[in-house]
């Protein structure tokens, strides 16, 4: 037999046995695949590919490799089921990156993840201020749950009475990970000199401390994240003072 016919059969044999085993293993979408299941996932779609070209070496070689990922990845879901306690070594632990509306900033640095990806996230999920997010989790499969501030949860029927709404409008970031932004300075108009004396700092080093900054004109205030989660409190409160 002609090998292109060997490698047309060969590709044929292992798409089918690719979708038997992914009915077997269960239905789950891209975006909740854990570590585990995509390092399977991974290996089994590599034995399939080289089983496909191979014409040198026996099929069955290829069929009993994924056939042992296959009762491997089941063996671990059991596991997992039977042994809680091994969930956080094999599918990781949730990352609580904002907490009480502050962020958490080691968290986020331990996540893989900086601000502008957590901005990118908390839109994900409809909602395009930092400051609207009581609570925000990262979950094992890299789904950002939030829990709103109270202000902003979703209407009831409770809530039903004479409600004048605001327009909506997007939050103007002027400070990232503690660098000041070219488009928070156009959208406000204003220059880093006034943003320096606003926050009473002296010089730009000083913002590296800052891990998020955003400016309501409404309020004529700054709401700031700081990177150490301690400083939150005491400097937000300096300087609402200091703006008074």
């Amino acid at each position: 037999m002609p090998k292109y016919c060997t490698v047309l059969i060969n590709s044929l044999v292992a798409f089918v046995y690719l979708f038997v085993v992914s009915k077997l293993m269960g239905k789950k979408q891209i975006a909740q695949l854990t570590f585990v299941d995509y390092a399977i996932g991974i290996s089994i779609g590599s034995i399939a590919a080289e089983y496909a070209t191979d014409v040198d070496n026996p099929w069955y070689y290829y069929i009993i490799a994924i056939g042992v990922f296959f009762l491997l990845s089941l063996f671990i879901s059991w596991v997992l089921r039977k042994a809680q306690c091994l969930k956080g070594l094999l599918q990781g632990k949730p990352s609580i990156l904002i907490e009480d509306g502050k962020i958490n900033f080691q968290e986020l640095k331990k996540s893989k993840l900086d601000l502008y990806d957590l901005i990118a996230l908390a839109r994900t999920k409809n909602y395009f201020d930092l400051n609207d997010i009581a609570y925000a989790i990262l979950e094992t499969d890299g789904e950002l749950s939030v829990l709103p501030n109270g202000n902003v949860r979703p209407v009831t029927a409770e809530d039903f009475k004479e409600i004048k709404l605001e327009q909506a409008s997007l939050t103007t970031y002027i400070i990232i990970d503690g660098k000041l932004t070219s488009s928070g300075l156009n959208d406000l108009g204003v220059d880093e000199k006034w943003v320096l004396e606003k926050l009473g700092v002296k010089d730009k080093k000083e913002l590296k401390a800052i891990a998020i900054a955003s400016y309501d004109t409404k309020l004529d205030k700054f709401d700031i994240h700081y990177k150490d989660r301690s400083k939150n409190q005491n400097n937000n409160s300096k300087i609402e003072e200091k703006n008074k």
